[in-house]
């Protein structure tokens, strides 16, 4: 045995390796299955099928070897390090790991082969273990040269010309070819063209977050030509709502909420923060602009108000108001959460793993941490020490009171009118108005920039460990430099250099936000790991698309109603989600792309949709957040101080999701139940779950029973209408279809059940009827109303109602 003989792992290594082995087992299924199916290109032989380093060999280095042979020295076992090339195959006393072309003279293929248990590499108490296939990759790989490569993610974005394919007829725009290219290669086909109603839901969904109306879905099928496609387009990210179902995603990366999150999670200002990510979307801000203005608005020159709100990014942590709390120690916890975030957000990087050690699969150190952590020492966050307390909501200075960005140009147009009034009388009452419109002006945490706090390496991460070496503000070593010399490097130099697409990280920023944007609209990103774009992430299925999606973004200025537009207006896009038996079998994971994606909506749309059709939805823009109903006694358990929930008595009970009020600690059932995220760290992507819970609050949650209610008075409302008339009249409002024969059977024999028994039991009817704030109809019969409701009910649980296809 050459390599030193492994030592028996400590526990708290051996645990990091089983936590993470059944995340990875799943990723390795689904890795594998790329491999095969990027491997099936002209029926090509495992012999000379050519494998590639970053897609092929780097994940599985990663995941099995990285921990203890990759770039942290401290925890490097026998010397060895295999993330670089000259490492791996360096002379190491008469032998080589790696023997570019021989795996059989390759020590590091002897112990992957080993059957000795002491011999055999990655070690028994690992958790970790190499399939089959992936040891017959790794022998392929060094018997063809053995040839590294640079981290994907970490090398600038590359023009390439997009592929030829043989159904030239197929692709819509570029973004085509690429996908097209993949699927003929593997020998398969694109799915068909989705049927006009299902692409005009899946666009509403996509881009306003709601359901379209029976009125819209006819003039589409009517006309559904690629000219009357295109304008729907236009039209749809012309909408208001686009900015709210976009800033729904944004709010999940940057962990925005209403508490504060820790200890008694109270209260605190930052709801025009919200509304600016909206105002952002809808008036398409670049995104470079829309960095700067978050990072480091404070910095900008003659900051307007929309830019000093902006910088509430920075205060959207979480924070302790606890009357004990030691400002030293939650300082440091608030720079390591600003590191995690911002490393996450616009970096696709696992940062927050250097904060006690350097980081064991990527290029990254403690040093790189600090010193990140460093840019936002300026950031003044100490004042709540002093005068924080258990009020709701709690104080968090620096604050300032703003009104929305549509009430001061109403305030600025009151004004220009007060000007030319033709009379004292007229004069006054625009003051009133002036006078009214400025009560409704709200706080919000900002930035404001102090001299900055001295930051040191933190030994372990220990708050109490001021041994380490003062850093000063820089970007990781490994991703090059922020570019000052003569002065510190501030948060704005950072905003600047993470979008410099020519001397700083804009390639990467791209990468990572295109991918999302990808997501958003085919269910899964083109590099699955949407917030790891490092070794142990899954690397691109199509990498070339990747970059042309990123360096679009770049030259079309950060452009992001440009680059959703050319997603969305693919033929790949366009796809019906249904897949063949073919294509289940040899693209399981659909990581080809060759059909759309089936996926359940996301919380805040199973709400919006459900009040869009009843048509109880509140169609107003901004404010302050909205409680709806919940149960009784579900804050009990919050203090300091007390509380009690009391749900909007007013419209706001009915705004759209995004605006609902964020509870860290007690997230509102519903969202809970749909998967919604506490929004304690960045989400780029929510899990999708399938219980029980999610069901009940569809059935029994009062939101969606008054929902039920109202959308039932909508169909009894239809006059002269016979009962399948009206359920015809209840599909197309909810699922934009008619019903078949059978689901018009089942609900039409609910609809008899449910008369019988409220005409025998109108007590129950009425106590259905009573449930929410909007009255019933006092014209509407109420057993009559009752049964319908439970129509309504069942209409709205349908999966297909809550289903992006």
């Amino acid at each position: 045995m050459r390599f030193a003989r492994k030592v028996t792992m400590s526990t708290n290594v051996r645990q990091f390796h089983l936590r993470r082995a059944s995340r990875y087992s799943i990723r390795a299924a689904a890795m594998m299955a790329a491999v095969i199916i990027f491997g099936r290109a002209h029926a090509l032989s495992a012999a000379e099928r050519k494998i590639d380093f970053n897609r092929d060999v780097r994940p599985i280095l990663s995941d099995k070897c990285f921990y203890c042979h990759g770039p942290d020295p401290k925890h490097r076992e026998a010397d060895l390090r295999l993330d670089e090339e000259q490492a791996a195959k360096a002379d190491l006393g008469g032998y080589h790991a790696v023997v570019a072309g021989d795996a059989e003279a390759s020590e590091i293929y002897a112990r992957i082969i080993a059957h000795d248990d002491d011999e055999r590499m990655p070690p028994a108490d690992s958790g970790k273990e190499l399939m089959k296939t992936e040891i017959e990759l790794l022998r392929q790989w060094i018997n063809q040269g053995a040839t590294w490569s640079k981290h994907w993610a970490y090398v600038p974005p590359q023009q390439h010309a997009a592929p030829s394919v043989v159904n030239e007829s197929w692709p819509t725009n570029w973004i085509d070819n690429f996908v097209l290219s993949k699927i003929e290669d593997a020998q398969l086909a694109p799915a068909a063209s989705a049927d006009p109603v299902t692409l005009i839901r899946r666009l509403y969904f996509d881009l306003t977050g709601l359901p379209p109306t029976p009125d819209q879905v006819d003039r589409f099928v009517a006309d559904p030509s690629d000219a009357a496609y295109e304008e729907l387009v236009h039209r749809l990210l012309a909408s208001e709502h686009f900015g709210e179902r976009m800033a729904m995603y944004w709010l999940d990366l940057v962990r925005y909420a209403d508490t504060v999150g820790y200890h008694g999670d109270q209260d605190h200002n930052i709801s025009p923060y919200r509304d600016y990510v909206i105002d952002a979307f809808n008036r398409n801000l670049p995104f470079d602009q829309f960095t700067r203005e978050q990072l480091a608005g404070d910095l900008l020159p003659n900051a307007t108000i929309d830019q000093q709100i902006a910088t509430g990014y920075n205060r959207l942590l979480q924070t302790s108001h606890e009357g004990g709390v030691q400002p030293k120690e939650y300082l440091a916890i608030y720079a390591a959460d600003r590191v995690r975030n911002v490393s996450a957000v616009w970096m696709g990087a696992t940062l927050g793993c250097c904060q006690c050690h350097n980081h064991k699969f990527d290029p990254l150190t403690m040093k790189d941490f600090y010193s990140l952590a460093a840019f936002f020492a300026d950031v003044d966050e100490a004042q709540h020490f002093k005068v924080g307390s258990n009020s709701l909501p709690t104080k968090r200075p620096p604050e300032i009171s703003v009104l929305s960005r549509a009430e001061r140009a109403t305030r600025e147009e009151l004004q220009e009118q007060r000007q030319s009034a033709p009379s004292e009388e007229a004069r006054k009452a625009i003051d009133r108005d002036i006078a009214g419109l400025d009560k409704r002006a709200r706080l919000t945490m900002v930035t404001v920039a102090i001299a900055p706090r001295e930051m040191r390496i933190l030994p372990r991460g220990n708050w109490l460990d001021d041994s380490g070496p003062i850093v000063e503000p820089a970007v990781p070593e490994y991703l090059g430099r922020v570019g000052v010399t003569d002065r510190r490097a501030t948060r704005l130099d950072l905003a600047n250099w993470l979008t410099d697409a020519q001397t700083g990280a804009g390639g990467l920023t791209a990468r990572v936000q295109a991918n999302r944007f990808w997501y958003l609209f085919f269910g899964a990103g083109l590099a699955p790991d949407l917030d790891d774009f490092g070794g142990q992430g899954e690397p691109p299925s199509h990498p070339e698309l990747l970059d042309q999606l990123a360096i679009e973004f770049m030259a079309s200025d950060w452009n992001v109603k440009h680059l959703v537009q050319l997603i969305v207006q693919s033929s790949a896009y366009r796809q019906a989600s249904v897949a063949t038996n073919t294509a289940m079998e040899q693209d399981p994971y659909n990581r080809l792309f060759a059909r759309q994606a089936r996926f359940r909506l996301p919380a805040e749309m199973v709400r919006d949709t459900a009040l869009a059709i009843s048509g109880l939805l509140v169609d107003e823009r901004g404010g302050p957040s909205a409680r709806p109903y919940q149960p009784a006694g579900y804050y009990r358990h919050l203090n300091f101080p007390q509380r009690t929930y009391h749900a909007d008595t007013n419209e706001r009970q009915w705004r759209r999701g995004v605006y609902v009020h964020w509870q860290r600690q007690f997230l509102h059932p519903m969202f809970k139940a749909f998967d919604a995220p506490s929004r304690e760290e960045c989400t780029a992507e929510r899990p999708r779950s399938n219980t029980p819970l999610a069901a009940l609050a569809l059935l029994n949650d009062p939101t969606f029973v008054e929902a039920a209610r109202s959308f039932a008075a909508r169909i009894l409302a239809q006059e002269n209408a016979s009962d399948a008339g009206r359920l015809q009249f209840a599909f197309r409002t909810a699922v934009s279809r008619v019903p078949a024969a059978d689901e018009a059977d089942i609900l039409e024999r609910l609809l008899a059940r449910s008369r019988a028994f409220y005409a025998a039991e109108p007590k129950a009817a009425h106590e259905l009827l009573s449930v929410g704030q909007t009255p019933a109809p006092s014209t509407m019969e109420a057993v009559e109303l009752a049964a319908w409701t439970q129509v309504a009910r069942a209409v709205l649980n349908l999966s297909e109602t809550t289903t992006r296809q």
